[in-house]
């Protein structure tokens, strides 16, 4: 994932380097006011505001006394860059043999007393590369590429600024080429504006075509949009909040930072309320040079790990599951959107290696809907199965999309949103596990399903943790969750034919295994498992996402049970990173539990901005922490 560069802003004389300096993030108005004085008096004040409606980015300066302004566009990929060993960790050819490729220069100019950029991807990508490895050159013409074409950048400018040439410098570990813009006069007043555009365009010119356009668009609305940001701020922050001890003197407590660092990190995913795609949980928008994050990292600001197009299912659902209860439906769309526009090639999947229907979301996918071609595995034996990964921590694992589903059908519950565009998502991946498990069945023998016409989910997989499972807890869990919300939904939805279909498969679903922790019963992670391969409490899946255990449910000693006697439990619970032991206490109604861990969890970082959590098990800022 590219940055589009860097911003560099200069005022002279500078009125912010002497008396006085202030910079604020304004929560309530979702800006950043930057303001001071010289020692002369002479005071000025900058604001940088994002229109929530449109790609637009204003930095507005106001100066006690007439000043010149400066603005530098700082690219470091103003040449072609080879990939350093270790870099590859930030695309999606990891460990691949594609070692140390090249992300290829944008393209930078001046024009009409602006600046001109952009990124265009080439012919070859890493689309192409996944589609040939993993033998779908068959159906390539139908898969979705989101790579083909794909340009994005943007314009600079400003009233009164005309390009001043250019210049070089090295900031951190990379040296960049600065693009200047500079006011013609010193004013008391300056305006800068970042436009940004994102397209598949078949050409250059045609991607600029579309930037004039949107630029032009948001020159008619200039008038009344930052008012419309600051009142969609305002609405924003009447939907959810936290105080902890807000009245409170003296120095803030770690209960204090709690609550302030929910309304941050609330503060962080708004930033992409309405961006075409998700927020990632390895930093969303805010990751930084990566030394300041591992110093053996000496790359550029464009570095994260597991970075590229990937999508890691187990650690997006803990960046969106939360907005249900915050009430931000809208911020989810984009989670939603990357799953319709990829279930077409999931389904391809399936239809190719094995002749049936589901689509078949692996772990670890990229943005187009197929695995990582590293993840999927190079080093594979021939008879292996085309359709599986060769990876002992994902093999077999299937039912992050579940959870997914599980939000979308939730969106319906809690808010009536009309969910029909996204039904195809849901039942398509409750076709693939009716349908492949059956597949696997008949491969290893005459019969379909278990003595009790129950699916036999095998190979199956409790997350990266219990592998090579017999009928996995938290699938089990999922496919009874998702099915009985479907069943549940209101007739427009579903026709009687399917609600039938749906409710035959709910009754094929096995029960959960249990078994005996010091001489309780307890919810086991899986009726059988090969080995133990990573530190998920999979076991209490049931409780959370699932809710088939909590306060006020049935069974809800068995689950304490599990809390407090699993070994595995108890040995692998923690607040660092995508642990979810706080959400697992809080339903079973463990309050001092919850209590400490959310307390360690949300309390602030080690980094200046108190809710840039990390690196933990991935990546700072880590969003799933939060």
């Amino acid at each position: 994932m590219l940055k589009l560069g860097r911003i560099r802003v200069r005022l002279s004389p500078n009125p912010l380097g002497g008396k006085s300096f202030r910079q604020e993030l304004v929560l309530k108005e979702g800006c950043i006011r930057i303001s001071g004085a010289d020692s002369g008096g002479c005071s000025a004040q900058i604001t940088v505001w994002t229109d929530v409606y449109r790609p637009v980015v204003h930095v507005d300066i106001a100066s006690g006394n007439p000043v010149k302004a400066e603005a530098i566009f700082e690219s470091w990929r103003y040449t072609d860059l080879v990939q350093r060993d270790g870099e590859n960790f930030a695309n999606s050819y990891k460990w691949g043999p594609v070692q140390n490729p090249v992300t290829f220069h944008d393209s930078l100019s001046f024009q009409d007393n602006g600046i001109m950029f952009f990124h265009r991807n080439r012919e070859y990508t890493v689309f192409d590369l996944t589609v040939m490895q993993q033998g779908l050159d068959s159906v390539k013409h139908i898969l979705f590429n989101p790579l083909s074409n794909l340009t994005f950048g943007g314009f600079m400018t400003g009233p009164g600024m005309m390009p001043a040439g250019k210049t070089t410098g090295r900031y951190v570990d990379t040296g960049y080429e600065g693009w200047i813009l500079r006011s013609k006069a010193p004013a008391k007043k300056h305006h800068l504006v970042l436009y940004l555009h994102t397209d598949q365009a078949s050409s250059p010119a045609i991607w600029e075509k579309g930037l004039k356009k949107m630029m032009s668009e948001a020159v008619k609305q200039n008038k009344n949009a930052h008012a419309a940001t600051q009142n969609w701020w305002k609405d924003f922050w009447k939907r959810s909040y936290i105080f902890v001890n807000s009245d409170s003197s003296g120095e803030p407590s770690v209960t204090w930072q709690t609550g302030r660092n929910y309304q941050l990190f609330r503060y962080m995913l708004a930033c992409n309320a309405y961006g075409d795609y998700p927020t990632k949980f390895n930093g969303g928008l805010f990751t930084y040079d990566p030394v300041f994050v591992d110093s053996q990292k000496h790359f550029t600001p464009d570095y994260r790990n597991w970075g590229g197009g990937i999508h890691t299912a187990q650690n997006q659902r803990l960046v969106y599951f939360p907005m249900l209860k915050s009430g931000d439906f809208d911020m989810m769309k984009a989670q939603f959107e990357f799953y319709r526009r990829i279930v077409r090639n999931a389904e391809l999947r399936s239809e190719v290696y094995w002749r049936h229907k589901g689509a078949c979301f692996t772990e670890q996918m990229e943005n187009f809907g197929l695995p990582n071609s590293s993840e999927y595995g190079w080093d594979r034996p021939d008879y292996f199965d085309k359709g599986m990964e060769y990876n002992a921590w994902l093999e077999y694992e299937w039912d992050t999309a579940l959870e997914f589903c599980l939000m979308i059908l939730e969106t319906q519950r809690y808010n009536g949103d009309d969910i029909g565009p996204y039904m195809h998502i849901i039942e398509s991946c409750l076709t693939f596990f009716n349908e492949h498990y059956q597949y696997l069945a008949k491969r290893r023998g005459s019969k379909s399903f278990d003595e009790k016409e129950h699916l036999i989910l095998y190979p199956g997989s409790a997350g990266e943790t219990y592998k090579m499972a017999y009928n996995a807890s938290s699938t089990i869990a999922a496919l009874q969750t998702v099915l009985t919300r479907l069943l549940e939904l209101p007739d427009q939805y579903l026709t009687e034919d399917k609600r039938n279909e749906w409710k035959t498969m709910l009754g094929r679903i096995p029960p959960l295994s249990f078994r005996e922790c010091e001489g309780h019963v307890t919810i086991a992670p899986a009726r059988l498992w090969e080995r133990v391969n990573n530190t998920e409490t999979m076991q209490l899946y049931p409780v959370f996402p699932w809710g088939l255990y909590g306060v006020g449910k049935p069974g809800l000693d068995t689950a304490i049970n599990t809390w407090r006697y699993d070994a595995d439990a108890i040995k692998f619970r923690s607040h660092v990173g995508w642990k979810q032991d706080n959400i697992f206490a809080a339903r079973l109604g463990l309050t001092d539990e919850a209590a400490d861990l959310t307390v360690k969890k949300l309390k602030d970082s080690e980094c200046r901005f108190p809710a840039f959590w990390g690196p933990g098990m991935d990546w700072t800022p880590d969003h799933n922490w939060g």
